[in-house]
């Protein structure tokens, strides 16, 4: 419960100004395209940042780096509250920053002290309690943004940021033994990505991360888009993405699942039923924005299940004397899952109207599901 409180409020300073991102970008922008190219940018700037962060933050003792990423929070929130271009790439850059910072972090602290067989029924929980976090956050804050302008979700973000400091440090300094004080651990970032290759079980346990990835970042990006060029209006946007983490409360169904029937399954099928939804979706298109719509919600459902065991390949793959060192590496899955589907996208979108986005998505979704349920184990 001390991480899942964590992880909730950290959920939260996320959560409120995650929609008015792309929002604020597509109106200085008018282009999605535009707005595709700029995800391109940053995405390609925050991972170079966060291969060399552990070697530059080597020595930082773990409490400390946790700090700066709430501070990076907040220093996001005042750029992005600029409402210029520049301002908006400085708040994505600072912002993504801090999360990977946080997501390590919080990694390292849940490797430590909670044991393997035991990750099936505590992460679904986790995750579960933070959904409440992003069920209040994204339409708030397109609703803040909406009102009071691009000061009103940002203003939110900072004050969220301070009760997470708050909070860490009543935690840290009332329970030392669960956030021991331990370093980032500095080392060769390519000498690392090189390791973590080598390992089969990483690799695919990667894979699985960056498809739930690179739905959640299409849906989050593409998704409001998609609504605002159908005529839908931003307010809509933003509850229908707060409506998709509502249901990430079945990430604990999909965990007691996967416990009665196994990890490999539950993730095979979930990969199955985001490729199917997110086909629709793109076939639906502006045309029919509220089917789509429908169709992605769809898809968050099962993108919900992946939330709930989809990490658990990878804390149970990586070693104990690597687990700083290989969770660097891990982590750039979300950094590629922005990465990779916007260089993408942003070519395709010259030819072809938005709801491409999501029968390529759709596509790709399904050859990872062929390859998690070819060589995940049976007995995960």
């Amino acid at each position: 419960m001390t991480f899942a409180a964590i992880f909730a409020l950290e959920s939260l300073v996320r959560s409120l100004n995650s929609t008015v991102i792309t929002l604020q970008a597509y109106d200085l922008l008018a282009s999605s395209q535009k707005v595709s190219e700029l995800s391109t940018v940053v995405s390609t700037s925050v991972l170079l940042t966060t291969l060399l962060m552990p070697f530059v933050l080597g020595r930082l003792r773990r409490r400390w780096a946790y700090t700066l990423a709430i501070m990076g929070m907040i220093v996001a929130s005042l750029f992005l509250a600029s409402f210029s271009i520049g301002g908006t790439i400085a708040g994505m850059y600072f912002r993504n920053c801090a999360a990977a910072i946080m997501n390590i972090t919080l990694s390292l602290y849940i490797l430590d002290n909670i044991k393997r067989s035991e990750l099936a029924k505590t992460e679904p929980i986790r995750l579960s309690i933070s959904t409440f976090s992003w069920m209040i956050g994204p339409a708030s804050g397109v609703w803040l943004y909406t009102q009071y302008g691009a000061w009103g979700p940002q203003l939110a973000s900072i004050l969220a940021s301070v009760a997470l400091l708050v909070l860490f440090w009543i935690l840290r300094l009332t329970d030392p033994v669960t956030m021991p004080s331990g370093t980032l651990q500095p080392f060769n970032p390519l000498a690392n990505v090189k390791r973590f290759v080598r390992q089969p079980r990483l690799r695919l346990a990667w894979m699985i991360a960056f498809g739930r990835s690179c739905f959640w970042a299409t849906f989050f990006i593409y998704g409001p888009l998609l609504a605002v060029e159908g005529g839908v209006s931003k307010q809509v946007s933003g509850l229908v993405i707060s409506g998709s983490q509502a249901l990430l409360l079945f990430a604990y169904v999909f965990g007691r699942l996967a416990l009665r029937f196994g990890v490999r399954p539950v993730i095979s099928v979930c990969f199955a039923l985001m490729s199917i939804a997110a086909v629709s979706a793109g076939i639906a298109g502006k045309e029919h924005s509220y089917l789509a719509m429908f169709f992605l919600l769809c898809g968050a459902l099962a993108a919900s299940g992946l939330d709930g065991v989809g990490g658990i390949p990878f804390l149970r793959a990586v070693r104990a004397q690597e687990r700083q060192r290989m969770a660097a590496v891990y982590r750039t899955y979300i950094d590629f899952s922005e990465l990779i589907p916007a260089i993408i996208f942003a070519v395709a979108l010259s030819y072809f109207e938005i709801g491409i986005v999501f029968v390529i998505l759709g596509l790709a979704l399904s050859v990872m599901g062929g390859v998690a349920f070819r060589f995940l184990p049976k007995s995960l």
